[in-house]
């Protein structure tokens, strides 16, 4: 997954994450008018189809802050509601179904011990 040495600090999308967090009006924005906003800020379009799909392995793998993408999927989804059923989780999930798996199958493991003893 993500880490700080990966992320391209020139990356558009990254300092306009950084607004849109600072930026009532543009948060305001997020949701209806994302292409205006991705426009004003120069991103390319493979960064603006990443950032509308909401794939979060594309918007890591192309160098987004890593404490960026959850904010991301905040300005989506909100912040409430947060469970192992969340929109949000959902989009990590589909990211990455191999580690998906593996967590899935730790969780129940443990969950197995936990009923045995």
């Amino acid at each position: 997954m993500g880490n700080v040495e990966r992320c391209d600090k020139t990356l558009p999308i990254n300092e306009m994450i950084y607004h849109v967090r600072r930026s009532a009006e543009l948060r305001a924005r997020w949701n209806v008018d994302l292409a205006g906003i991705a426009r004003e800020f120069g991103l390319s379009s493979a960064e603006y189809e990443a950032l509308r799909d909401k794939d979060v392995r594309r918007l890591n793998e192309m160098g987004v802050h890593q404490y960026y993408i959850p904010q991301i999927l905040r300005l989506f989804f909100g912040a409430g509601a947060n469970s192992n059923a969340s929109a949000a989780l959902e989009c990590y999930k589909r990211a990455y179904p191999e580690e998906t798996a593996r967590a899935l199958a730790a969780q129940a493991a443990l969950a197995q011990r936990s009923a045995a003893r």
